[in-house]
């Protein structure tokens, strides 16, 4: 259950990520496209490059955390300020969170809902969870918060999106409406 609830949503989220970014080229070519990586909502809130880091770091994290297995050095979200540099870069990343996400077997997971999960914080906090508590308490909410924080961003600072191209996955479910 873990895999077919994760793994699918983040995926066609990131997709979505994605979008917004070509949006934003198409919207506001070339230098003021990279500039917008720069944008904060807030002066202490950091800027849309490292969101974009932080949504795919989140993404790939359960992959690795519901296995029972290491986080791999370079999915350390501490040295995002760095990347991405660029709108490309961006783009790169997210792309390769999403081929992570489809490389996950079919039920990798879901093994995971009761077994017991430690979640080390940077500051020497940590957090005992099952996996489920894991999935539903943190991931779901860290990948949407900076998911929603990149669209904030983007829409602040003059990119025309909406709810259409929040869930553009949405439009594979449209049924015409019968007359009556």
């Amino acid at each position: 259950m873990l895999t077919s609830f994760i793994v699918p949503a983040y995926a066609q989220m990131l997709r979505a990520l994605s979008g917004w970014l070509d949006k934003a080229e198409a919207q506001k070519p070339g230098a003021a496209a990279e500039a917008l990586l720069a944008a904060r909502l807030a002066p202490d809130m950091f800027p849309l490059a490292v969101q974009i880091r932080f949504v795919c770091v989140q993404a790939q994290e359960p992959i690795f955390r519901l296995r029972g297995e290491p986080v791999p050095a370079t999915l350390d979200a501490r040295d995002a300020e760095a990347f991405p540099g660029t709108i490309a870069e961006a783009k790169a990343q997210i792309a390769a969170a999403i081929a992570a996400l489809d490389a996950v077997p079919a039920d990798a997971l879901d093994g995971a809902a009761q077994q017991p999960l430690a979640l080390a914080m940077p500051n020497g906090m940590a957090f005992d969870l099952t996996g489920a508590d894991y999935a539903r308490d943190w991931s779901v909410p860290q990948f949407y918060f900076h998911l929603m924080t990149a669209y904030a961003i983007l829409r602040n600072n003059g990119v025309d999106l909406g709810k259409p191209d929040y869930v553009p996955h949405m439009r594979s479910y449209v049924r015409q409406s019968v007359p009556a």
